[in-house]
């Protein structure tokens, strides 16, 4: 177990704009030198990550969801399965869902929490987050904040 129980997981593809919402918000999170958690840039997620969710009490997951919701709605799911995320987690989505399934079978799933930013398109190649989704980062912050906080008392 890691000193610090509680993991926040940046996931995403900073290459394709919004896709890489998840890794921006990690980062913002160490630019301030955020101690509440320990902080990972998960990249585009997949099986190599397994050991690092196994090894904490508690893994709270930041990523893109293509989904019905405007463009930076922030919403924070506490899925037990992979059934129980959006149906569209960005480009990566096979990947992450298979790693909880796989953490799942193996018996050492620890609670999960999903601060999903929705987002409309992952298409384009680039770096700059467009405005919808810059705004909402704010509002990913805190949730991220305010989840961890309710999870160490």
């Amino acid at each position: 177990m890691k000193e610090n129980n509680i993991l926040v997981l940046g996931i995403g593809n900073i290459l394709m704009n919004d896709e890489g919402v998840g890794i921006h918000v990690v980062s913002r999170l160490e630019k301030e030198g955020y101690t509440g958690a320990e902080l990972m840039d998960g990249g585009t997620g997949g099986f190599h990550l397994l050991g690092f969710i196994q090894a904490y009490k508690t893994v709270i997951i930041v990523d893109a969801s293509l989904d019905h919701f405007d463009a930076g709605h922030v919403r924070v799911l506490h899925p037990r399965y992979a059934s129980d995320f959006p149906k569209q987690l960005s480009a990566h989505e096979i990947g992450l869902k298979d790693l909880i399934d796989a953490a799942f079978l193996l018996g050492n799933m620890p609670p999960l929490y999903l601060v999903a930013i929705s987002i409309k398109d992952f298409q384009d190649m680039g770096m700059q987050l467009t405005p919808e989704i810059e705004m909402a980062i704010p509002a990913a912050l805190r949730q991220v904040k305010a989840l961890v906080e309710s999870l160490r008392i």
